[in-house]
């Protein structure tokens, strides 16, 4: 029994949802491979091959493999995908492209959004925004599955030794070009992995004053910014700041919820943080039933206070 995990990279470094990724595939007995497919990406297999608990690391190199583009990554691991009773992704946007096109093609069931491993072929994953836990058991020969990230503590990204294997690449798919990116820059730790986290909601009424109040707060936390949905729709903060079940899932170590009442959306993407901190004027929000510590104060006041404070 051995696990394919397909490591996210950027032809240079391991994505730090890899570690987390290869720690669900460990809790699945047997060894853990990991796919490294780009282009030019030799320092991202050498980077792969220090990770701990990783016994091999396979190595595609092709330029159709520079951008991870999903059609011709998918191809990538199908090529090898019979020898491997799991085909572990990351639930990513990536991972979550890649992943059921590897099903479709190999005619099994995906599990999606893995919390926990029970067993080889059983594991939990949460349904209905994360209100209730489902236990799913695995009947094809192959598991094709993606893993919550924030469910499993990373393993750590040195200390192994696992030797690194080039294997030929498969031909670009023709029905697909990678035409450019639109990076959004930001100096901040990025939302998913961040340790620290201030989120916003639709309480701070404009772009600005979510600027003047939540900015003030994450740069003496050393934080990223995030925000509810609410805050988002209305113009408030950009899209990829949106923390919840249709934006992004986080579990820092510290979450500091300013203005947000607490929608389950909302509670399904931030509530396995570690330290959740919730700052409302409304005593009855329902973010409280999930804070470790709730301060019922004007926001407005609250958060400059705290600042001062810090």
């Amino acid at each position: 029994m051995t696990s394919l995990v397909i490591a996210e990279h950027d032809n240079t470094s391991i994505k730090a949802a890899t570690l987390n990724t290869i720690a669900a595939a460990a809790q699945c007995g047997g060894d853990v491979h990991v796919l490294v497919a780009g282009f030019n990406a030799g320092a991202a297999a050498a980077a792969a091959a220090q990770i701990a608990g990783v016994a091999k690391v396979i190595h595609a190199d092709e330029a159709g493999l520079e951008h991870g583009l999903a059609e011709n990554v998918a191809a990538q691991v199908l090529a090898i995908a019979g020898h491997y009773s799991h085909l572990v992704f990351a639930a990513t946007a990536s991972g979550k492209n890649m992943a059921p096109r590897v099903a479709a093609k190999l005619d099994v069931g995906q599990v999606s959004d893995i919390t926990k491993v029970i067993s080889p072929d059983t594991f939990e994953r949460p349904i209905y925004a994360g209100n209730a836990v489902a236990t799913v058991q695995a009947l094809d020969a192959t598991k094709v599955l993606t893993v919550r990230t924030t469910g499993f503590d990373p393993v750590a990204a040195t200390g192994g030794n696992a030797a690194v294997e080039s294997m030929a690449a498969v031909a670009a798919s023709a029905s697909v070009n990678y035409l450019g990116s639109e990076i959004a820059k930001n100096d901040r730790p990025e939302l998913t992995s961040a340790k620290i986290i201030v989120s916003g909601g639709r309480a701070l009424g404009s772009s600005e004053k979510f600027t003047e109040v939540i900015t003030p707060l994450a740069d003496k936390l050393g934080a990223a910014m995030g925000a509810s949905r609410a805050a988002v729709d209305a113009g408030y903060a950009p899209n990829d700041w949106q923390v919840g079940q249709t934006g992004k899932i986080v579990a820092p170590q510290l979450y500091v919820a300013c203005g947000i009442s607490g929608a389950i959306q909302h509670l399904a993407g931030m509530k396995d943080s570690k330290v959740i901190v919730a700052i409302n004027k409304d005593a009855e929000a329902p973010i409280f039933s999930v804070a470790d510590y709730g301060v019922v104060a004007d926001l407005f006041v609250a958060v400059p206070e705290l600042v001062a404070a810090l």
